[in-house]
């Protein structure tokens, strides 16, 4: 498999829409996949992060993943699925009971956290990854963010885990551009997909070789995060950075307040789910938030502009 083909492209981490009453709502979920695939999205991550998955029930987490697997199925897309991070054996057995034959669409992946909070080191690292993918059904997305798991792991240490068979790509939030996201991208072997996670980042990140994107940002003006991806790969750098510009801009709004509340919050004003509700402790963003998320959606749906004073605010700290 070549994985810049395979997974090149904005895949996005849906939310899990809550009714008025707090439970899921399935309808909303499966209207909003369709929509994100509508607009252009390569694929959809179940389970992620952004979908709330550590509040959600085991019946409410099944029910997300079989909506998304019938929706992925139906148009021919490309499914994640986001397996919580834990003790080796806990992702093993969470990894098994995915489902049996036929329970998801052919090529679905499985994304799972570098084992978060014990730091084990490059070696426990590498070692916990030749675990999963001995007996893993699925290929595998490393999901690399050390800002939460409390574990660096530089190029070389990337490089070795992209290596092994049933690693197809890394979902790579290392905070910045740095010389270990610029030798990563230079050496990574072709099998192996970077997909940028910090949402501000995506656009250098595209420029220096990445293959697409896991965005929550992109459930807002899919069509043009999908457009970036494919302005960077056709050369046309200086459309790109005037689109990544004012794409940075509304990623850093929809981050100030914990993801996912203010996607929650402008889905909910744009009436695409039918509340802002999030599962404690989370809290829903405030209507500041919203607002200047919605204000910064409106720029980047406008011909274009460049605005200073926007691109500097995108700069601002965001919060994940």
């Amino acid at each position: 498999m070549n994985a810049d083909t395979e997974l090149r492209g904005i895949h996005v981490p849906l939310i899990t829409p809550f009714d008025e009453h707090g439970e899921l709502a399935a309808d909303a979920l499966r209207a909003l996949a369709h929509e994100v695939l509508d607009q252009g999205a390569a694929g959809l991550v179940a389970l992620g992060t952004t979908a709330e998955p550590a509040a959600l029930e085991p019946g409410e987490r099944a029910e997300v993943v079989r909506i998304c697997a019938e929706v992925c199925r139906e148009r021919g897309a490309r499914l994640t699925v986001g397996v919580e991070g834990g003790s080796t054996r806990a992702v093993v057995a969470a990894l098994a009971g995915l489902g049996g034959p036929g329970a998801l669409p052919a090529g679905t992946l499985a994304m799972t956290l570098v084992p978060p909070f014990v730091r084990p080191g490059a070696a426990g690292v590498l070692a916990h990854f030749q675990e999963l993918t001995a007996t893993s059904p699925v290929p595998l997305i490393i999901y690399h963010i050390p800002y939460r798991t409390g574990q660096e792991l530089d190029a070389a240490a990337l490089l070795e885990l992209a290596e092994l068979p049933g690693v197809a790509g890394v979902k790579y939030a290392g905070g910045r551009i740095d010389t270990d996201a610029v030798m990563l991208l230079a050496a990574r072997p072709d099998r192996f997909a970077v997909l940028a996670a910090d949402d501000a980042l995506l656009s250098p990140l595209l420029a220096l070789g990445a293959a697409g994107g896991i965005m929550a940002s992109a459930h807002l003006a899919t069509d043009r995060f999908a457009e970036l991806v494919e302005l960077w790969a056709a050369g046309q750098a200086a459309r790109a950075r005037e689109l990544g510009h004012r794409l940075a801009v509304l990623s850093a709004a929809c981050f100030a307040a914990p993801n996912p509340a203010v996607v929650k919050g402008v889905l909910h004003a744009q009436g695409r789910i039918p509340s802002l509700a999030v599962r404690l402790p989370l809290l829903p963003a405030d209507a500041a938030a919203v607002a200047a998320a919605t204000s910064a959606l409106d720029r980047v749906t406008a011909p274009a502009v460049r605005s200073t004073a926007a691109v500097g605010r995108a700069t601002a700290p965001a919060v994940r």
